[in-house]
């Protein structure tokens, strides 16, 4: 089992910790280190302070060196902070090491992704998803950040000769991940089939970095109530609905939303969910325009589809938020022509950049939601004509 006195407590409070070296810019630490407060908060715990070392590399005993941790220390016992939480994955020996000298709970980047993702998992795919996550980010860790498994194999002589604790301990994570690891492989099986039960229907995936608005913009489509809040992973389970746009119809999906540095096991785990990202005829990349780093979530969203060979799909981009982007972006002293010059400039470029496959929305507003249906209609409808041509009630 699972040692559930790890999990983040409401309004514990935290202090974030990143690292400074060749492949991360101090610009792009502080970026990730606002990123890793929105995650805490998702959590319920609180960020006070955030830190960060200048490193070449991770130190490998206490991450970012004794001097820091000093620091870090000082800080925590003066303004009683629970949590520690570094941006990066940390090995079990490093945590233990952190966690003697802190005297509080250390945790990473990854685990901190593990516990949302467990706090709002619904469906017993979506559980199953995140419990094998736990167990093969946990397995390597084992000596480091593990107290006690429960004796689930029972009794005396349940221990193999000359076998561990610690030994004990891996080979009951090792049965459960691949208990796990079936019980998945048969709900995929089910998942497959009620796949392939839809019928002939192009079916849309709404794809995007986490908290793009992507939920609120199937509701706007499909008409339907889909559970939508200003938080990172507010959706781990699929959700498919019928939409019928004109005489046309097409299975529009909403799915998981990416995030850098997402944790390998989850991606591994949540390989069935993202099938539908795989299995769409059309992808729609929601952005959050606003977000000051919304050309690096882009990024980072191209990416994970490469990575699930789903990058040459036709893929329309919605720049949504635009309504928060203009609040930002414009003084009110700014003249009218001005703003309209600056919002042409934008999008004449992405317009560039996508090949014309963008459209421009505030869903919060409503405002372009009839162009965006428009463009969807028509993308549906030339798909329909090259893989089911013999249903011409559907082109026009």
């Amino acid at each position: 089992m699972i040692d559930k006195s790890n999990k983040i407590q409401q309004e514990q409070k935290a202090v974030l910790i990143g690292l400074v070296n060749k492949d991360q810019s101090e610009a792009a630490v502080k970026e990730y280190l606002n990123e890793l407060a929105f995650l805490a908060e998702t959590a319920g715990a609180v960020a006070v302070k955030s830190f960060y070392q200048k490193l070449p590399r991770p130190d490998s005993k206490t991450f970012v060196g004794k001097g820091k941790l000093e620091e870090i220390k000082d800080y925590v016992w003066e303004k009683e902070i629970q949590l520690a939480i570094f941006d990066d994955e940390l090995t079990g020996s490093q945590i233990s090491n952190i966690q003697k000298e802190l005297e509080i709970k250390v945790i990473d980047r990854s685990d901190l992704i593990l516990d949302i993702f467990a706090s709002r998992a619904r469906t017993a795919q979506a559980k199953v998803q995140v419990e094998l996550a736990q167990y093969q980010y946990i397995l390597p860790r084992l000596r480091g950040m593990w107290s006690h498994l429960e004796r689930q194999g029972g009794g005396i002589g349940s221990r193999g000769p000359g076998e561990t604790e610690i030994e004990t301990d891996r080979r009951i994570v090792k049965d459960k991940i691949s208990l796990l690891r079936k019980r998945l492989g048969e709900i995929d099986k089910q998942s497959f089939t009620q796949r392939k039960d839809r019928g002939e229907f192009i079916r849309v995936a709404l794809v995007g970095y986490t908290n793009v608005g992507k939920s609120t913009l199937m509701n706007l489509l499909s008409k339907s109530e889909v559970f939508a809040e200003n938080k990172l992973f507010a959706t781990l389970d699929t959700t498919t609905r019928k939409v019928v746009f004109e005489n046309t119809p097409f299975l529009l999906s909403d799915t998981v939303g990416f995030i850098r540095k997402l944790p390998h096991h989850l991606v591994e785990s949540f390989k069935s969910t993202l099938d539908e990202v795989r299995e769409a005829d059309i992808l729609l990349h929601v952005v959050d325009t606003s977000h000051p780093q919304y050309e690096d979530q882009i990024g980072v969203v191209n990416k994970t589809l490469q990575d699930l060979k789903a990058f040459e799909k036709p893929i329309l981009t919605i720049f949504n938020k635009m309504d928060l982007y203009e609040k930002q972006t414009f003084d009110e002293w700014l003249e009218d022509d001005v703003k309209q010059e600056i919002l042409q400039d934008l999008k004449q470029r992405w317009q560039n950049i996508t090949g014309g496959n963008c459209v421009f929305v505030s869903a919060l507003e409503r405002k372009n939601i009839d162009n965006l249906r428009q463009t969807i209609l028509n993308k549906v409808r030339e798909m329909y004509q090259i893989r089911y041509p013999y249903k011409s009630e559907y082109f026009f």
